[in-house]
């Protein structure tokens, strides 16, 4: 393991793992407790509308991809509460407006084929550049901060959004707030599990925490280091098999999943006693 320290494109893809691995434990706590696993797979493709206007105007897709996600998590958030179909009819028309977009500005490139569009949709953590690190320390901070200054509020609309609203809690801001937080997660994940992956990193970390603690903040503290390990172990794995950094990590990921609700007679953790801070 050390000897692949030695390698810059390793070290890069370990920081990579960790900074994730933060994103993923702090937002998937409240994506997993809310219910709102689907929404963030809509956020997730629709960053692929982000990721090809980065690819016309020839400039770095993660920036592009960060305010393309968030106005497409709040467009979610905003047709949601709006119509009558609800979240699934916004997620329905993000998520094929956001992918439809992303093709038609890379098919506005005549002639030009990106050589590492593959790494945006299925995950290549080996390839992530030092710029892209610093972009991802950003998006962190960004997200530790707002959660540290809204814990209670998230805590609150996660569990009973009717209730919030009725003690005075601004819930409808917050909720956009929430999924704000979820776009710059994805923007986060992109270029390590891919946008078709994402959703595993979010969901998985924090539905293995959940099964073994009633607390919020250790649930958030174990769902990073689960996503860490698991995030290294798989990309280890993708280096020594010589396969996809994405897909390995994933794989780890279910299995971690499958071997603790094996191990955990009753994995269930009920809302009341996760709701402790």
């Amino acid at each position: 393991m050390m000897e692949l320290l030695h390698y810059e494109f390793m070290r890069n893809a370990l920081i990579a793992a960790i900074l994730v691995s933060i994103a993923c434990g702090i937002v998937g706590t409240y994506v997993v407790i809310k219910r709102i696993v689907s929404i963030s797979g809509g956020i997730s493709h629709a960053a692929f509308g982000g990721v090809g206007l980065g690819y016309l105007l020839a400039v770095n897709p993660i920036l592009t991809a960060i305010p393309f996600t968030i106005l497409s998590a709040l467009a979610i958030g905003i047709i949601s509460k709006r119509t009558r179909g609800g979240e699934d009819s916004a997620i329905g028309i993000i998520w094929a407006g956001g992918m439809a977009l992303g093709i038609l500005f890379i098919d506005l490139r005549r002639g030009y084929t990106p050589p590492d569009l593959f790494s945006y949709l299925f995950g290549s953590i080996l390839a992530v550049p030092t710029t892209d690190l610093v972009v991802m320390l950003a998006l962190d901070a960004a997200i530790i901060a707002t959660v540290a200054l809204f814990e209670r509020e998230f805590t609150a609309i996660s569990f009973d959004e009717e209730f919030s609203t009725i003690i005075g809690v601004p819930t409808r801001r917050l909720y956009l707030l929430l999924l704000t937080l979820i776009a710059l997660s994805v923007v986060v994940l992109i270029r390590v599990v891919g946008i078709i992956l994402i959703i595993a990193l979010l969901t998985i970390p924090a539905t293995i925490s959940i099964q073994y603690t009633d607390h919020i903040r250790r649930v958030i503290f174990f769902s990073t280091l689960i996503g860490i390990i698991t995030t290294i172990i798989g990309l280890c794995l993708s280096y020594i098999f010589d396969l996809a950094s994405g897909a390995s990590i994933v794989i780890v990921l279910i299995t971690a999943l499958i071997v603790s609700t094996l191990l955990k007679p009753d994995p269930r953790a009920t809302t009341r006693t996760i709701l402790r801070l």
